[in-house]
């Protein structure tokens, strides 16, 4: 198996604590009929710089069915700012329209294949799936964007028709691994193409 989940491949469950105080998993999210799961986190510049941009798609979409869940993976050791008390303080400032989820034990990270930060997953109503990579080609500065593949892909799903480009490599910092380095990636992760 590939390291990453591959398009047609169904999302995997998981059971993790939000910053409003509930757990969630896949389950609560059956009323809507299609799902982003993004990996994201607080300190990374290409999630800052990309932040609005995936704000807008969110609130572009919600109206279509789609629901967002951002989970953040990454090592407190490593960054202290992606600790779940600054995941709490920085929803509070933001109001995201998504969930945010914290993966403490990085379970969820791995049993995804989480390359980077932001990186995208979207599954359709039979919660299989159909896209996974970047949001935007260029995420650290969008004001140099050419494409929003994230945008692309949940036009396509929303409009019933199949998505066209359904992985892309995710562009951001790598996920922050509990006791390595913070610039280590699994042996078996590699580019998505």
């Amino acid at each position: 198996m590939a390291f990453t989940l591959e398009p047609g491949q169904k999302a995997i469950d998981f059971k993790l604590p939000s910053t409003e105080g509930k757990e969630y998993s896949l389950s609560d999210f059956e009323k809507f009929k299609y799902l982003v799961i993004f990996f994201t986190c607080n300190h990374c510049p290409y999630v800052i710089g990309s932040d609005e941009t995936t704000r807008k798609t969110a609130d572009k979409f919600i109206k279509k069915g789609v629901v967002f869940a951002g989970i953040n993976s990454n090592s407190e050791n490593t960054y202290p700012e992606d600790s779940f008390p600054n995941m709490v303080e920085r929803m509070k400032k933001h109001a995201f329209p998504w969930v945010y989820l914290y993966d403490k034990s990085q379970e969820v990270a791995k049993a995804y294949g989480a390359l980077r930060t932001p990186h995208f997953y979207v599954f359709n109503d039979e919660r299989k799936l159909v896209y996974t990579g970047r949001g935007v080609d260029s995420p650290r500065d969008t004001s140099k964007m050419t494409i929003n593949n994230l945008d692309l892909a949940l036009q396509e799903l929303t409009g019933g028709k199949p998505v066209s480009v359904p992985v892309t490599n995710p562009i951001g910092c790598n996920i922050k691994w509990e006791g390595k380095d913070a610039h280590w990636m699994p042996p078996d992760a590699c580019d998505l193409v």
